[in-house]
């Protein structure tokens, strides 16, 4: 496709959307319309150009087959005064022209849906001509590569025209992000190429062809690599309430940051403080925060006065005080942070302040989640979502990778733990490793069908994430480059062809043909292209793709950079090695492989690395990541945490919570254990509540011995509780009829029971959650807050496996059975609980207020579905609901905070590959009800095995 061609493809393609928007709106729009109108339009517009009218089409059928769910708020309203209206919004010209920008692009309802959330988000900010004093400060929390910069971009827009005059964005911590954030914004906001000289190059993206140049806005930095806010430009600026809006783009760095800060205080401020600093009364300011939850968090641990006042000589961290200095500057503010792992800022102490920086960066006012549209691939569609059954709804597109290491596991071409001087080798030699070698001839294989598919000039990468030290990145950089080249002599001279050629095709047959089947079957409602061309075409088009293709390191040092603005027109073809770069911020357009073995687990780092998760619009089929199980594990521990609080955060919202009490909820939370320790902000010890969760226990020993201790633990229990309530089968009224379980059920169980039984149950270590003596230790915490004092305890049934009798009494005539995953030398499961057994101990009343909760906090957002079923309102009460009804009440039900729930699911040993006439495999799930308390239970950290166990934080 010649430029010329996409030019006019795109043309067509946006002006037969708005043809179709009628239809789109009465639900009319059919493959056959699309058609109709691609070729009334080509016909009308296109003269002597030959444009591909099936991709037209199947461009178009993918756009209106999307769906995207809402976003959700938690908002916190003091001091807030409502401002934004249908008239106040009438005549806005910045978001107008970024609107029909997106449109010749975007789906027409991944538009409307960034500008009703942009819209809720804005409205949370103050109006800017508002008099007074004033602050706002939240959190915009969005899934990995999923479109975030566009979100802020739309808010800029719309900021600029409201009134907000001063726009500060910080753009990560290296020059190439805030490059590539600054062209970003160029395209979507200023309309103009920056130059070093601050004058308009050219007019671009919303300011294509010189429109609306006299709302032009200013802005102090450009795209070139060192194009950061400089002090000298600075000194010919100057900015009055009259002026059309600034934009600055600047790195998170000390010295940049300070340099703002000395001008706005030198140049900008108007006014005095009480305190006499400088301060600008005049401007009102929007600071966006990309990436928030990195460098931006005060890892130091603030101090408190016996009073509760916070230590006034507590020293922030340098970013964070520098950023707080800058807000602390303006008289009106409005600071908002986008991330997609949002732990460390939830983490901030809710009165962190100091007199010269201000109060901290806790989103106080609001938090609000985005939903991604339904052709996003996140988390839950490439690694699936854990059940009884194990994992399901993951895409086939994980390749396990175990040769980049020796037998023994600590040496080879890169081990878990090498200097920054190391050399990689495989087997003696300066070469890759075969599954690196296997993953780039996937990428070309992955390239060569997008020129097929008419994607040719679109950009294609891959990622090689091995190291953090950019030393060894070149290393590997070098041996990969050496690699692409001997394949590309072979493919364009012939020397070795056929055998080259040979190794191809046995990747096109046994990988790429039952993939692309496999992903076509599983997104069929997304009208995903998966058809695979023939071998022949795919082998004619190889020496294209070499003629493109370039190796590159993008680190700190390296002098490599993705150009991908330079090369829009001709798609960019790379193969970027990099480490820190890679892993946050920087997007990778075009992302096909990923060869990725890094050994962090920390949840955060590892979320930001993933930079393969993000739209992948007629080639995800392509779509390959290269791994370790290990870290294939972990991601769907990941998915799963991810999930459990985004259910959280979306129960909190119907119950109309505030950003304060899911801070106390996150900062508590047993999963987060696997975050930073620094992040947390707490050098000696984790400070966990249960309350509100579920924990299951899903890795087991399997040592006989340890196995009968668990049973005596739990039979000890059972004689405890004395006569059961319920036995046999337990049934439950429902609105559909009657739920049923097998078992036996005790009521109104001692607390002190229970707290021997975790006291004498082992849990294993490789249980990331679950750890029975802490468990023992927060309910005797709870205990004397009146909480979790009485007990329903059940011994279930009901499964596939073998009969087993308890204390000679308690019988069971089908053991649970659960598939043991592969690859751990534990007795490893995916999921314990069946969502519906929390509910178990629920009567009608409460089961219904439950089921009433669930639906008010459930949205449809297709980043945690894994298939069709997500688009369907729920049938049962979520785990969220259940707990916190239990543990608040509702209307006509009693709150129950005393009451806690222990299932005690037997688990067939012969399932687990454990002799049959062994002990049965003791496991448990403990739902904790919500709690008003905030008691909490001290988890010791050692900081040092801390980064042996989970690599050191990035």
């Amino acid at each position: 496709m010649t430029e010329e061609q996409s030019k006019v493809f795109q043309r067509v393609v946006s002006v037969a959307q708005t043809f179709l928007a009628d239809a789109m709106e009465k639900g009319m729009v059919t493959p056959a319309l699309i058609a109709e109108q691609v070729d009334f339009v080509a016909g009308a517009m296109v003269q002597g150009v030959e444009i591909d009218r099936r991709a037209a089409v199947a461009e178009l059928i993918r756009r209106f087959s999307l769906w995207i769910g809402n976003a959700s708020t938690l908002a916190d309203q003091e001091g807030h005064k409502d401002w934004l209206t249908a008239a106040r919004r009438r005549d806005w010209r910045y978001w107008q022209r970024y609107r029909d920008f997106l449109e010749r692009k975007m789906s027409l309802k991944a538009v409307e849906a960034l500008d009703e959330s942009t819209n809720q988000i804005l409205e949370l900010l103050e109006d800017p001509v508002r008099e007074g004093r004033w602050d706002r400060r939240g959190l915009v929390v969005g899934h990995v590569q999923s479109g975030k910069t566009g979100n802020y971009t739309g808010l800029i827009c719309k900021a600029a025209d409201a009134g907000y005059k001063i726009i500060i964005v910080l753009a990560g911590l290296h020059n190439n992000l805030r490059s590539q954030t600054q062209i970003r914004l160029e395209e979507g906001f200023l309309g103009y190429e920056t130059s070093v000289r601050n004058d308009v190059v050219r007019f671009i993206g919303v300011g294509e062809n010189g429109r609306d140049a006299e709302i032009r806005p200013n802005c102090a930095t450009n795209r070139s690599d060192n194009g950061d806010f400089n002090t000298r430009v600075a000194r010919h600026y100057a900015i009055t309430p009259e002026q059309r809006p600034w934009l600055f783009v600047v790195k998170k760095n000390k010295t940049v940051l300070e340099r703002l800060l000395k001008w706005i205080r030198n140049q900008v401020a108007d006014a005095k403080d009480a305190d006499g600093r400088p301060i600008v009364t005049n401007l009102p300011l929007l600071l966006i925060d990309d990436e928030a939850d990195h460098a931006s968090v005060d890892t130091g641990e603030q101090l408190f006065n016996p009073d509760g006042t916070p230590d006034d000589d507590h020293q922030p961290k340098a970013i964070n005080s520098r950023i707080r200095k800058i807000l602390h500057s303006f008289a009106k503010k409005a600071y908002v942070g986008y991330t997609a792992t949002p732990f460390a800022n939830i983490f901030i102490h809710r009165r962190n302040e100091t007199k010269e920086e201000g109060p901290d960066l806790f989103p106080q006012s609001f938090i609000v989640n985005l939903s991604a549209p339904s052709n996003y691939v996140g988390p839950a569609r490439v690694f699936g979502l854990r059940s009884p059954e194990g994992r399901i709804g993951g895409l086939p597109l994980s390749r396990e990778v175990d040769d980049h290491l020796d037998e023994e596991g600590s040496g080879g071409w890169m081990p878990p733990k090498h200097p920054k001087d190391h050399v990689p080798l495989h087997d003696g030699l300066d070469e890759v490793p075969p599954s690196l070698r296997n993953a780039v001839g996937a990428f070309v294989l992955a390239c060569a069908v997008r020129i097929l598919r008419g994607q040719g000039r679109s950009h294609s990468s891959m990622l090689i994430h091995v190291t953090r030290y950019t030393a060894v990145q070149e290393e590997v950089r070098r041996q990969v480059d050496a690699l692409v080249k001997r394949f590309r002599q072979r493919i364009e001279r012939g020397f070795e062809r056929d055998e080259l050629l040979a190794e191809w095709k046995r990747l096109w047959l046994d990988d790429f043909v039952p993939t692309s089947a496999a992903i076509g079957h599983a997104l069929k409602d997304l009208e995903a292209d998966c058809d695979l061309p023939d071998w022949e075409d795919v082998v004619a088009v190889l020496p294209e793709v070499f003629g493109d293709l370039s190796v590159r390191a993008i680190n700190g040092t390296a002098g490599d950079v993705l150009d991908y603005a330079e090369r829009e027109e001709t798609g960019l073809k790379v193969i970027a090695v990099g480490g820190d770069k890679l892993a946050r911020g920087l997007t990778l357009e075009g992302l096909c492989v990923s060869y990725f073995v890094r050994t962090t687990k920390m949840y955060d780092t590892l979320m930001q690395m993933g930079r393969w998760f993000g739209y992948r619009p007629g080639y995800v089929d392509l779509c390959r990541l290269y791994t370790t199980p290990d870290l294939v594990e972990w991601f769907g521990h990941i998915a799963d945490a991810a999930e459990e609080l985004r259910q959280e955060f979306d129960t909190m919202v119907a119950t109309r919570a505030t950003p304060r009490e899911y801070g106390m909820k996150v900062q508590s939370h047993p999963v987060l254990m696997v975050t930073s320790p620094l992040k947390m902000r707490s050098a000696k010890s984790l400070q966990l509540s249960f309350s509100g969760e579920v924990l299951e226990t899903v890795a087991f020993h399997r040592d006989p011995g340890i196995l009968a201790k668990n049973l005596a633990a739990a039979e000890h229990l059972f004689e405890a509780a004395g006569v059961p309530a319920e036995a046999g089968t337990i049934t439950r009224k429902r609105d559909e009829g009657a739920q049923d379980w097998k078992g036996f059920l005790w009521k109104d169980v001692p607390a002190d029971h229970v707290i021997d039984f975790f006291g004498a149950y082992l849990t294993h270590p490789a249980a990331r959650k679950v750890n029975s003596a802490l468990l023992m230790d927060f309910i005797k915490a709870m205990v004397t807050n009146g909480e979790l004092t009485s007990w329903t305890v059940v011994l279930m049934g009901g499964g596939e496996g073998e009969p087993h009798s308890f204390c000679g009494k308690y019988s069971i005539d089908n053991m649970a059975t659960r598939k043991p995953k592969d690859g751990s030398g534990h007795y490893s499961i995916g999921r314990l609980l069946s969502p519906r057994d929390e509910s178990i101990d629920l009567g009608e009343d409460a089961w219904r207020a439950a089921l009433e909760l669930t639906i008010s906090a459930w949205t449809k957002d297709p980043a945690r579905q894994t298939d069709e079923a997500g688009k369907e309102q729920p049938k049962t009460p979520s785990g969220p609901a259940v707990r916190r009804v239990r543990g608040y009440g509702a209307e006509g039900v009693p709150a129950a905070p005393e009451r806690g729930l222990l299932l005690v699911y037997p688990l067939d040993p012969k399932t687990a590959g454990l002799p049959e006439d062994g002990p049965p495999v003791v496991a448990f799930g403990a739902s904790f009800p919500a709690s008003r308390s905030i008691t909490t239970v001290k988890y010791e950290v050692d900081h040092l095995l801390w980064e042996n166990e989970y690599g050191p934080a990035d």
